[in-house]
């Protein structure tokens, strides 16, 4: 019997029996799919939530699921990617800006992957609407950087917002506040596909509501499906007309993800062969926190990103090396309108499967398909990595990294955060804050001021902590309250290489 191999995003590898994989359960699945989704479209009127486009997506994806056979790469046809398909970016700075600086921005548009909620922070509804900085949003520093480049240059750089059925409401309600604002923004919805029984490989749906039972077994299909739905929506159509040739894709929680000129310029002056570049992948030196980070590889001739999941088990160590594969993908991306209407009309978008395990509330093992837009790399021409510098690598994940882009080690200018002048080293500290600051409405009653960080190298902080106001941290400082204890750290504190451990307690008298 020969095994599926399917790849996970978390990361493990599923092995379904082909005999799992019959003509029935193909035809079960779908039919119950269409079911669902066409009579609920056609009939029932469900104001579009379920499109057709939708079912023919998610149909072309399990297909594929199904038909799976073996690894998705070969371990030994994996080679390192040419000097030059990998560019510095000093190397593209050291070209220099040419006059036409607001020719090539006015052919550029900027999209941001909005699909996701603030539930890992403790937070609801749309991340992007978490404050982060002077209580400025991750939307308002977005649309902050866009309107600066408008203004400064006269340009219309719009901006798309690639939404997800979660995120979609709460999102267009906010919008209304940017409409005085320079700077035209537009939206478009991710897929919504039906979570799928491990077992019998059913959708788990019962019906096309969202809530109840429903409220869970549907989910928007990873970031690849940036390409389909885009495409769908009609908007790419509109903005080629409107004379934009490049998308500049970002993850909304990555703050160092800006507009980088340099980059443009690159992108829209390089024509080897005849052929201008059709995708940019951004990508930056691996340091031990990024092991698991996708990186880019030279494979069947072409370039490709290659994640974790991908890898088989024998050579897990080996990917995570910094000496073999040194730069991970910071999903910066730099894409062709053009090309993105080509490849989805020749339906020749090719990226490759992830199966990501789920558990409902319920109990019920499922699985949910998807893509990432990263790995459509190989689909186009003339495709390229440059390698950034880190700090265009700025996400906000955790409220450690809140913290971190909350303090004086960055400064905020037109929407976009900088490293302080002085601070003496360009790298970050690591900052590991514990359970009792997992959500962000902890996180704000434990700190009356952010502290001064501007020399620090590694904080740790675990237990029942508070921070006084003006305080400053330096060096390595640990702070561990003990089970049942609690330490107030005054406030005017100065830690230099400390550890503070047990009851430290400030009362009022």
């Amino acid at each position: 019997m020969t095994p599926v191999s399917l790849s996970s995003s978390s990361p493990i590898g599923l092995y379904l029996p082909r005999s799992q994989v019959c003509a029935k359960t193909i035809r079960n699945s779908t039919l119950l799919v269409a079911q669902h989704g066409l009579e609920a479209t056609e009939t029932r009127g469900m104001h579009l939530a379920y499109k057709v486009k939708d079912f023919e997506g998610f149909k072309k994806l399990f297909h594929r699921f199904l038909q799976v056979k073996g690894p998705s790469v070969e371990w030994s046809k994996i080679h390192r990617p040419p000097e030059d398909s990998i560019q510095p970016y000093e190397k593209i700075v050291a070209r220099g800006l040419p006059d036409s600086v607001a020719e090539s921005l006015n052919k550029l548009v900027v999209v941001k992957l909005n699909g996701g909620l603030g539930t890992s922070m403790g937070c609801k509804g749309p991340k992007s609407l978490i404050s982060v900085r002077n209580e400025n949003t991750f939307l308002d520093l977005t649309v902050q950087q866009i309107e600066h480049l408008n203004k400064t240059y006269n340009t219309d750089v719009p901006l798309v917002l690639m939404n997800s059925f979660n995120t979609d409401e709460d999102t267009k309600k906010i919008l209304q506040k940017y409409t005085h604002h320079r700077v035209k923004i537009h939206t478009f919805n991710q897929s919504r596909y039906p979570r799928i029984n491990k077992e019998s490989l059913l959708p788990v749906a019962t019906d096309m509501g969202m809530t109840g039972q429903n409220a869970d077994v549907w989910y928007p299909p990873g970031h690849g499906d940036i390409y389909a739905s885009f495409y769908n929506s009609g908007l790419l159509d509109q903005l080629i007309a409107e004379g934009k040739e490049y998308i500049f894709v970002s993850n909304i929680d990555n703050l160092g993800a800006t507009v980088d000129l340099h980059i443009l310029h690159h992108l829209v002056s390089r024509v080897p062969n005849g052929k201008r570049c059709e995708f940019i992948m951004e990508v930056t030196d691996k340091t031990r926190a990024d092991v698991k980070g996708g990186t880019l590889i030279q494979y069947d001739g072409k370039l490709r990103l290659l994640e974790i999941a991908q890898v088989p088990k024998a050579h897990v160590d080996e990917f995570k090396s910094v000496t073999k594969f040194k730069i991970f993908n910071t999903n910066n991306l730099w894409i062709s309108l053009g090309a993105i209407k080509r490849l989805q009309e020749q339906n020749a978008m090719d990226m490759e499967i992830i199966v990501n395990p789920k558990t409902l509330d319920g109990g019920q093992n499922v699985i949910q398909l998807e893509t990432a837009v990263g790995a459509a790399i190989k689909s186009f021409d003339n495709a390229m990595g440059i390698n950034v510098p880190r700090s265009r690598f700025l996400p906000v994940k955790t409220v450690s990294d809140l913290l971190l882009v909350m303090s004086n080690l960055y400064s905020l200018e037109a929407g976009s955060l900088t490293m302080s002048q002085k601070r003496e080293f360009p790298t970050t500290p690591h900052i590991k804050l514990g359970s009792s600051f997992n959500k962000v409405q902890e996180y704000q009653n434990r700190f009356e001021s952010i502290p001064d960080m501007l020399e620090l190298d590694h904080l740790t902080v675990s237990g029942d902590v508070t921070f006084g106001k003006q305080v400053s941290l330096k060096g390595t400082v640990i702070i561990i309250a003990n089970h049942g204890d609690r330490i107030d750290i005054p406030a005017g504190t100065i830690l230099e290489n400390k550890i503070v451990s047990g009851n430290l307690r400030i009362l009022d008298h």
